[in-house]
């Protein structure tokens, strides 16, 4: 099936069915929704089905009596998409029209009798566009970790994550997807905005906005906080896709805190993440059901979910080859069990990574540069090879995530 997903509004119905035809004839797109009107409006129902099917391609016919009508609703999708690429197909009479189109934010401007050969050619450079800037892009990597059950520990091992890149590479923002977030507490923060707010406001979402949502915290960690009441609402797949589009253009890395979410959310989080980390720890009700969330999260097969044993004590006869086959998850890495430090840390708001004295403070830096040193693979994911930390214990050393 060819891969761009293309959205085509005509006013004119008898239009729809000649575009469509020009496009199957083409051979490079496939139609994923189609409107025989515009869009009047940021809350239009018509630009949120062109967002829900992932156009990657919207394709606005323009009537030569009356263009204003399509001009408007180019700006109005140019302003409320930031994932679409919009092409014009209207006469090539009127000079005016067609700078006004382009100023509008239309990518292509196509003659309204065009040919299939010239729709290809379109189609070809806005192809060869798209695979460069992939290619090139300053996109930030995205980790988010999960608890494989409740209280392993994945929102305290996420915090300190985020610091620990934060320190040595910069350019973070740690988002809290938990049903009740806790990450604000460990951090000390106290936010006056926060995720819920950037998902009601995404039809008119920009840099600034976004900006302002979010609070600064310690070494200049960015936080986009959590709910502080539990949230029962599940954002659609077009919304987290388009706000994670914008954030991973203004930071270097995302950090999410999945936290005990078993739900439709977890499953496109991970979709959208660079890697998935399920905390776990080593009694058998953790790891059985690190195995069970492995399973949840891949069922699309994207080979990302990596597991991470928290508060790490060695069970004598029971070996690392063991772990990975209990839960059928390949392991990255081992955090020391250290109770007397992670507790005060969390109740002042103080997290252990800004301690350069502890063994498990140093364990999170480690873990850091694992994810910040790991070459990206084809399918989008780390590929997540051994590395060695010279002068550290055993317990602080990266462990093989590719077998």
């Amino acid at each position: 099936m060819p891969g761009i997903a293309v959205s085509y509004l005509a006013e004119e119905k008898d239009r729809l069915i000649v575009i469509q035809n020009r496009l199957d004839s083409a051979q490079l797109s496939r139609n994923v929704f189609s409107h025989g009107a515009f869009p009047s409006s940021a809350t239009d129902s018509i630009l949120r089905q062109i967002q829900d099917v992932r156009s990657d391609v919207v394709l606005i016919d323009i009537d030569p009596n009356h263009p204003q009508r399509a001009i408007s609703a180019i700006e109005l999708i140019h302003a409320t998409t930031s994932d679409v690429v919009i092409f014009a197909s209207g006469e090539m009479t009127n000079p005016a029209t067609i700078v006004s189109v382009m100023r509008a934010g239309a990518r292509e401007y196509l003659d309204r009798n065009a040919t299939t050969e010239a729709i290809a050619e379109a189609f070809a450079r806005y192809t060869t566009a798209r695979n460069k800037a992939r290619a090139g892009s300053g996109r930030a990597r995205v980790f988010t970790f999960t608890n494989a059950k409740g209280g392993a520990g994945a929102t305290t091992v996420a915090v300190n994550t985020a610091i620990s890149l934060q320190e040595s590479q910069g350019n973070v923002l740690l988002v809290d997807f938990a049903p009740l977030g806790h990450a604000a507490l460990h951090l000390n923060a106290r936010p006056t905005f926060g995720l819920p707010d950037a998902l009601q406001n995404l039809h008119r979402m920009d840099a600034s906005l976004l900006d302002g949502l979010m609070t600064e915290c310690k070494g200049g960690l960015r936080l986009l906080a959590g709910s502080q009441q539990p949230l029962a609402a599940v954002p659609a797949a077009a919304e987290l896709a388009r706000l994670f589009d914008l954030l991973v253009i203004h930071f270097r890395y995302v950090v999410v805190d999945c936290s005990n979410r078993v739900d439709q959310t977890a499953r496109m989080l991970c979709d959208l993440s660079s890697a998935m980390l399920v905390v776990a720890q080593t009694d058998v009700v953790s790891l059985w059901s690190a195995g069970r969330m492995h399973t949840f999260l891949e069922e699309g097969g994207q080979e990302k979910v990596r597991l991470v044993l928290n508060r790490y004590k060695k069970i004598p006869g029971f070996s690392d080859e063991d772990v990975e086959r209990a839960t059928d998850t390949k392991l990255l890495w081992k955090i020391p069990n250290n109770f007397q430090a992670i507790a005060p840390a969390i109740d002042k708001g103080v997290p252990v990574a800004l301690h350069d004295n502890q063994e498990i403070g140093r364990s999170y830096r480690g873990l850091a540069a694992a994810l910040a040193g790991a070459a990206s693979n084809a399918e989008g994911g780390l590929a997540l090879t051994p590395q060695t930390t010279k002068g550290a214990g055993r317990l602080l050393s990266p462990l093989r995530a590719e077998r």
